[in-house]
C-alpha cells in the first residue's frame, strides 16, 4: 500500500514536541517546503541550524523562522519562539526536522532555518508570512 503526503504529515506529528505551536498543516507545510527550496538558492538568505540561526538574530537580521517540531532534547531551542516574537518575526513549527533538511538540500536534518525576503520569492514569502501570523496560538 502507498502512503500519501498526508499520511506521512500525520505519522511524523507522532513525534512532535507538546511545545510545537503554531503546527503547520499538511498543506502549509508542502508551502513551508516549496519557499525554503527556493530560497535555498540564494545561500545568503538561508541561515539554518541553531547557532546560524541565533546569531543572526542576535545581529540583528530578520525574516521568517521554520522549527522542526521533533527536536529532542527540545530546551535546547524552546526559548527561540519567544526570542521571535520579541522581534516581531513570524514563525512556524513543521513536523519533522529531516523533511526539513531535505527541503533546504542537505543530507542530514536541520532544527530550524531563517529564511529572509528576497525578490525571487517575494510573493510566497509574503504570503506564507501573513498566512503564520494570523495562525492561532493556542495559550
Amino acid at each position: 500500500m502507498e502512503t500519501t503526503e498526508v499520511d506521512e504529515y500525520e505519522n511524523s506529528l507522532r513525534f512532535v514536541s507538546v511545545i510545537a505551536q503554531p503546527m503547520a498543516s499538511a498543506k502549509l507545510t508542502k508551502k513551508v517546503y516549496k519557499l525554503i527550496k527556493k530560497a535555498s538558492a540564494h545561500k545568503t538568505h538561508v541561515k539554518s541550524g541553531l547557532k546560524d540561526v541565533q546569531r543572526a538574530i542576535r545581529k540583528g537580521e530578520r525574516g521568517m523562522v521554520i522549527f522542526a517540531g521533533d527536536v529532542s532534547p527540545v530546551e535546547i531551542m524552546c526559548h527561540l519562539p519567544a526570542v521571535c516574537e520579541e522581534f516581531d518575526m513570524p514563525y512556524i513549527y513543521v513536523p519533522s526536522r529531516e523533511a526539513l533538511g531535505t527541503a533546504l538540500g542537505l543530507r542530514r536534518g536541520s532544527l530550524m532555518v531563517l529564511i529572509q525576503e528576497h525578490k525571487d520569492y517575494k510573493e510566497l514569502y509574503d504570503k506564507m508570512a501573513k498566512t503564520i501570523k494570523n495562525m492561532p496560538v493556542p495559550w
